[in-house]
């Protein structure tokens, strides 16, 4: 899990993150602070489902506060765009329980 100064590196690049009630919000890391509050550009949310297709909700530009970021990671993103989306089924993520 990248964290604090860890961020600096992906700056600018796409990200994936897992936050603590299960959602995936995929987007373009601007910037974040020492808390791990984090902005998001040319974001959406993936949502997962074992009957249909991944839906991938619209967001835009979008804030996560740090206390609500469970991991966050670096997307590969040839292999990304290589996924056929539309064709994975998965259970949606539960909520991280502390």
């Amino acid at each position: 899990m990248l964290g604090g100064p860890g961020l600096e590196s992906v700056v600018d690049q796409l990200i994936s993150v897992i936050t603590n009630d299960g959602r995936n919000i995929v987007g373009v890391l601007k910037g974040f602070d020492q808390a791990t509050n984090i902005i998001l550009d040319e974001s959406h949310e993936r949502v997962y489902s074992t009957k249909e297709g991944v839906q991938q909700l619209v967001l835009g530009l979008y804030i996560i506060r740090g206390d609500n970021i469970s991991i966050i990671g670096e997307l590969d993103e040839e292999l990304d765009a290589s996924l056929d989306l539309s064709e994975v089924r998965a259970h949606p993520l539960k909520p991280v329980i502390h």
